[in-house]
């Protein structure tokens, strides 16, 4: 159930982070209120992700590719320009998370 709401933590932060976007600055109401709901919701499934995943590991796949799927979001929905380090680096932060998963899970922490 852990890598359940790791999953959900990481869905709910990256609507949050589209959300803060389109508030421009808390100047939009409702992205404004969203991007705090999504962001409890996603601190609050991260939390419980946690009783299971060692931190060390949850949070690095957390932040990783949450911060891969924002990249793709900015790219493919806020049109963002699409580069090729902007490419690499995120294909990069997404094999860090699997050489995280593999090396967690070859060490017998299943979580």
């Amino acid at each position: 159930m852990g890598w359940i709401y790791l999953a959900l933590s990481v869905a709910t932060e990256v609507i949050g982070t589209a959300a803060m976007k389109l508030s421009r600055g808390f100047t939009k109401i409702v992205p404004s209120i969203l991007m705090l709901a999504f962001y409890g919701l996603s601190f609050a499934f991260l939390t419980l992700a946690l009783k299971k995943i060692d931190v060390s590991i949850g949070y690095a796949i957390w932040a990783g590719i949450a911060t891969a799927l924002v990249g793709v979001v900015g790219i493919l929905y806020f049109k963002e320009p699409v580069t090729i380090i902007k490419v690499v680096s995120i294909a990069l932060v997404v094999l860090g998370v699997i050489g995280l998963t593999l090396a967690d899970s070859h060490l017998g922490h299943t979580g």
